[in-house]
């Protein structure tokens, strides 16, 4: 029992021991590696802190000037860039917030890097203030502001290699031989190949992308006809005195749509000069014909003979432009199966 007392004091003094030795070791190298400067002038303090303190070349060393004054003294803090033009500000945070009880509290917060190495010092900074607070004098007598000032801060700045380290000097590379370039021949070679590729390939890539563009156009005509029949019809059934604007408005996107769908030559043309060329084409069916033929002579009738359908008969007239439309949307033109049925 007695051991073990004496075993548990052992560890706990030497845990102690050890805990206060980390502890000073820690505050040793926090101030070795922090300058600060504290200075007090009436109702202002100030605190200047630089890190490191021993910089490297090419370090970022932090510059953090704060500056405390009691309620109704105001803070007059230095210009940008005051006092360190040796060395290059990577950047600048200035604030500045009131307490509760009325305090200022200024901070201005800059990250620099010194030019070159060697001694390089921080010039001291410059605090004004003016005391505005009842019964005392606003500033000493024939000067604007008090004064209050850092002391100067000397840097050794470290160079990136250290003084004594070794400099081992390699010899240049060996050459490495003369450069080789490419020989006109194979360059007539390689263009040769191409061209036969070309030549090869032309043919087919041409064919797939008339074709490719030729369906893209055709798509398109039906949308174009589908969105101008719903336009027209979007304004109502025709009366007596739109008759006629109705008519060739409905004939019109019909023929329109027969050039760019089927490459028929039908707007420039009569109605009985077209029923003659579609009556030879191999892309429009028997029935299309049919339906194409009675709408497009009751459009004539309307347009030329001063005729007015019946209701019905203009439902009929919309219906069968619809039904053509329709089904003709995916129809496949024979010319476009003619080269397929030539190579099988």
């Amino acid at each position: 029992m007695g051991q073990s007392a004496t075993f548990l004091g052992l560890a706990a003094f030497i845990a102690a021991f050890l805990t206060a030795f980390l502890t000073m070791s820690a505050s040793v190298v926090g101030a070795a590696e922090v300058i600060q400067q504290e200075t007090t002038l009436g109702p202002v303090q100030l605190k200047l802190t630089v890190s490191p303190s021993e910089p490297v070349l090419g370090d970022i060393i932090r510059l953090e000037l704060s500056v405390k004054a009691a309620s109704g003294v105001e803070i007059l803090m230095p210009e940008f860039g005051e006092a360190l033009g040796r060395f290059e500000i990577v950047d600048f945070a200035p604030s500045e917030e009131r307490t509760a009880a009325g305090e200022t509290q200024a901070r201005q917060v800059y990250r620099l890097q010194p030019a070159h190495s060697g001694i390089q010092s921080i010039p001291p900074l410059r605090v004004e203030f003016v005391d505005r607070r009842p019964g005392q004098n606003p500033s000493p007598e024939g000067a604007d502001a008090y004064e209050i000032m850092t002391d100067r801060i000397a840097l050794d700045v470290a160079p990136i290699l250290a003084e004594d380290a070794p400099l081992d000097l390699r010899p240049r590379h060996p050459d490495l031989g003369k450069r080789t370039t490419t020989s006109s021949g194979s360059i007539w070679i390689t263009l040769a190949v191409f061209l036969v590729l070309l030549a090869a390939i032309g043919p087919f890539a041409w064919r797939f992308f008339v074709s490719f563009f030729e369906r893209r156009r055709r798509q398109s005509a039906f949308e174009v006809a589908r969105a101008d029949l719903d336009t027209l019809l979007r304004g109502g059934r025709p009366t007596e005195r739109t008759m006629d604007a109705f008519y060739v408005k409905l004939s019109l996107i019909v023929r329109t749509y027969l050039e760019d769908r089927f490459g028929l030559r039908s707007p420039e043309l009569t109605t009985q000069e077209f029923l003659t060329e579609m009556s030879g084409s191999p892309d429009l069916a028997r029935s299309h014909q049919s339906l194409l033929q009675s709408l497009l002579e009751e459009a004539d009738l309307v347009k030329f003979a001063g005729h007015r359908p019946e209701a019905e008969v203009v439902d009929a007239s919309i219906a069968a432009a619809e039904q053509f439309l329709t089904e003709t949307r995916d129809f496949v033109r024979v010319s476009d199966e003619r080269p397929e049925a030539a190579r099988v």
